[in-house]
């Protein structure tokens, strides 16, 4: 599960051979998310709200990389980190 980038206690991540729909895997704490790529939207899991918050916001500035990331993965090369939230 290679980790593409981290942020105030959040860590996100892209398996490689994950089930579709394209997706990716974000913790903080004890908490876990799955969030859709497409969608930003909550797939599965949960997460503090201010927490959570800033994970979609992030998200959206970043979708396009997220998308090729998934693309890398499913491909099974290696993933490319993304820019944190300042």
């Amino acid at each position: 599960m290679p980790t593409i980038c981290a942020f105030r206690g959040i860590k996100i991540s892209i398996y490689w051979n994950d089930h579709m729909p394209p997706h990716f895997h974000a913790t903080y704490g004890g908490s876990e998310v799955l969030v859709s790529i497409e969608e930003l939207e909550v797939l599965e899991g949960t997460m503090p709200s201010k927490q959570l918050k800033m994970l979609l916001g992030w998200a959206a500035f970043h979708q396009e990389e997220l998308r090729e990331n998934w693309e890398l993965a499913r491909q099974k090369q290696g993933l490319f980190s993304i820019e944190p939230l300042k």
